[in-house]
């Protein structure tokens, strides 16, 4: 069981990036500027909630674990121990230290008062 959650926790990350990609943003891309702004933020916003926590936080504390626990059973602990590099660089660490910082600065871009020049950059 600890197993399938492992792998069921990264599974949901990915779809989650899939579908943001290929729905999410295109849809966004065809708004004018100052509501693609105010979209992204609304999102950005109901994003932090627990179940996309759970996934988040979840998968960079089960992949170790399950890796560790599948050690000399090869070549699953391979596979568990590149999932676990991959997860904590490619999702983990591209989301923490680009994404988020990029997040909190369109946060705190103000809508209310910005011109359609400063809303376009």
């Amino acid at each position: 069981m600890f197993l399938v959650i492992t792998a069921t926790l990264p599974a949901l990350m990915a779809g989650l990036f899939y579908a943001w990609s290929c729905s999410v943003m295109l849809g966004f891309a065809r708004l004018p500027d100052r509501e693609f702004v105010s979209a992204k933020q609304a999102t950005n916003r109901a994003i932090q909630n627990s179940t996309f926590f759970a996934a988040f936080f979840g998968a960079p504390i089960f992949l170790p674990i399950s890796s560790f626990l599948h050690y000399g059973q090869s070549p699953r602990f391979w596979f568990l121990l590149a999932a676990t590099v991959i997860y904590l660089i490619g999702t983990f660490g591209v989301t923490i230290f680009g994404n988020v910082p990029l997040n909190n600065t369109l946060d705190r871009f103000d809508l209310k008062t910005a011109t359609e020049e400063q809303v376009a950059q």
